[in-house]
């Protein structure tokens, strides 16, 4: 029986099928791609379904994966979005100033003026860059911001909290700021 998910970690997942003989892209989320072929069997999300690595080649910007038991285009192609997961205790450990996303799931969310914004509840990627999402206390919809140094200048693990500078305070964005007809003005 698989750990919960609290003691995994996604650490890659499928992407869609290459060529006719069952390989597969596969986008992994640790720091050296290749990483993620020396964890062992990798799982799903709900650790039902177990995947072996039979071989790995760097591509473009992913990984070209076999994998043991997918043998078609249309094995791998079921696969499409899969997240992969391994137990916790197969990854390196971290320093103490480093973490992995998931140990910011659950972290109080708040300004550098002590205002707390909600509670981080997930980290998303759409293809540019990481996203966190934060669920506001009173509920309603959630706030996505970039999952930056200039966003998020200090993560506390220990302190179970993130502050988060929103992105119309940061030095130098002017996108919070209205422009007038003057602004626009030119000497004469």
């Amino acid at each position: 029986m698989s750990e919960a998910v609290g003691t995994r970690i996604c650490v890659a997942k499928f992407g869609a099928a290459h060529g006719v003989r069952g390989e597969i892209r596969l986008w992994p989320f640790t720091e050296e791609p290749l990483a993620v072929t020396s964890y062992g069997p990798l799982e799903s999300q709900d650790g039902t379904r177990r995947f072996e690595i039979e071989a790995a080649r760097a591509a473009k910007d992913h990984l070209v994966a076999r994998i043991k038991g997918v043998t078609t285009r249309t094995d791998a192609e079921r696969l499409n979005g899969l997240e992969l997961y391994v137990a916790r205790d197969k990854l390196p450990p971290v320093e103490d100033d480093e973490f992995y996303h998931a140990d910011l799931i659950g972290l109080a969310a708040v300004t550098a003026d002590e205002i707390r914004l909600g509670r981080i509840v997930a980290v998303h990627n759409f293809g540019a860059g990481d996203i966190i999402e934060i669920a506001s206390d009173e509920g309603g919809d959630s706030l996505l911001l970039p999952f930056s140094n200039a966003v998020v200048p200090t993560v506390d693990v220990k302190a179970g909290r993130a502050i988060v500078v929103p992105p119309g305070e940061i030095d130098g964005d002017d996108r919070g700021h209205a422009s007038s007809p003057d602004d626009h003005a030119q000497d004469g």
